[in-house]
């Protein structure tokens, strides 16, 4: 059978977190995979899986306390790399829920926040999203922000738009990041999206990756926030949006290498089962080489996504470190996809075969989280003391 966990990372987890694993790939392979695909091909959101993905118990992990579930800092890696394993698009609203939304707030609140906040999230029962980038501010937004937030008595009001917001469309709360006019500080704001006037959204249509995901355009008009909603428990500057950054551009890289093995082990059991010539193409030596570069590619992958989950563990991961998981494994990614669509000819393209999916999907990882060039311009600085960056 095609198995991608090839030097068995999933085995060094205890016994407890390994079945929380198997509890997860089960569940994509049995609920998620045989839907998937429809909704892929649709631009639409599988909402009928909201309740069994609730009674999973994984939104929020890694967060100790508040109603969460908790987990090891690999038992959250490998995780996101079982759910991307069989679709990329479930991954990043699973990532924007938990990585992003709920680690702002459990990072960057004050423990009344997190007490309000993240019991409901951990209970699915409030589904949130992250709004960072802009329509005209992608790479640029630790100096750049042109959404404003505005200090009136007990309430800010917030004037501006977030681009390519996952679960923007129909979630309950948005993590808004702002510019305040005042200090020239960015600040984190929790904005109620269906209570809160001023405040709307548009889907963005007809893209090419991440399909399944319902990404918007938020604008805000004027919207007043209650000074309580601004996230009070970091430094109120850009320091508490890097803070984030740092653990989810880490984490893409898990959810990109999900990507990897499952464009992988399709093209495997493709190859073992297609016959040409009156045998398997998995019987001829290009294939196996290609096979063989795919599997080369994840476990490199893996092996980086392991050690770097050593140095979080320890407090010890830095932005560079981050940021070169998440530019190596990207690069990785594409040539792994690719080869995986190659190796299916005319029917890498369909997607029935699954492959075409996990093709498109990994250009949109390649890209946010931090654009290949800025993950490299970090690691650039970090390397030679000289920054490269405008």
């Amino acid at each position: 059978m095609p198995n991608s966990d090839f030097y068995e990372f999933a085995e060094t987890l205890p016994a407890e977190e390994l079945a929380v694993v198997r509890k997860v790939r089960a569940y994509m392979e049995t609920k998620v995979q045989p839907i998937i695909n429809k909704y892929w091909v649709e631009d639409s959101f599988p909402f009928e899986l909201l309740p069994s993905y609730k009674e999973l118990g994984i939104a929020g992990m890694g967060i100790k306390g508040y109603g969460c579930p908790g987990g090891s800092p690999l038992l959250v890696g490998l995780t996101a790399m079982e759910i991307a394993r069989t679709d990329v698009s479930f991954c990043t609203f699973h990532g924007v829920h938990t990585g992003l939304a709920m680690y702002s707030i459990y990072l960057n609140g004050t423990e009344e926040q997190k007490q309000k906040w993240l019991p409901p999230m951990a209970r699915m029962e409030k589904v949130g999203c992250f709004g960072l980038t802009e329509p005209l501010v992608g790479s640029g937004t630790g100096g750049g922000l042109t959404t404003t937030a505005k200090r009136d008595g007990d309430t800010w009001v917030l004037n501006g738009q977030k681009r390519w917001i996952g679960n923007a469309t129909w979630c309950d709360l948005s993590i808004i990041w702002a510019r305040d006019v005042d200090d020239n500080q960015v600040k984190g704001f929790i904005v109620e999206n269906k209570t809160t006037p001023g405040f709307s959204v548009e889907k963005i249509e007809n893209k090419i990756a991440l399909k399944v995901v319902q990404n918007g355009q938020i604008t805000l008009d004027n919207c007043r926030i209650p000074d309580e909603n601004r996230l009070q428990g970091g430094k109120g500057t850009f320091a508490d949006t890097r803070l984030v950054l740092r653990g989810t551009r880490h984490g893409s890289g898990w959810e990109i290498t999900g990507a990897q093995m499952g464009a992988y082990e399709n093209a495997l059991k493709y190859a073992q089962e297609r016959l040409q010539f009156g045998k398997p193409i998995g019987s001829f030596q290009l294939v196996q080489e290609l096979l063989a570069k795919m599997l080369g590619n994840i476990v490199a992958c893996q092996c980086m996504l392991a050690r770097s989950v050593q140095l979080e563990t320890e407090g010890k991961l830095t932005d560079a470190q981050a940021a070169i998981v998440k530019a190596f494994c990207t690069s990785k990614a594409r040539e792994t996809v690719s080869w995986g669509r190659e190796l299916l000819g005319g029917n890498g393209i369909v997607v029935d075969y699954n492959v075409a999916r996990f093709f498109a999907d990994a250009e949109a990882i390649y890209s946010y989280e931090g654009t290949y060039q800025m993950q490299t311009l970090i690691v650039g600085k970090a390397i030679t003391g000289f920054s490269a960056f405008v």
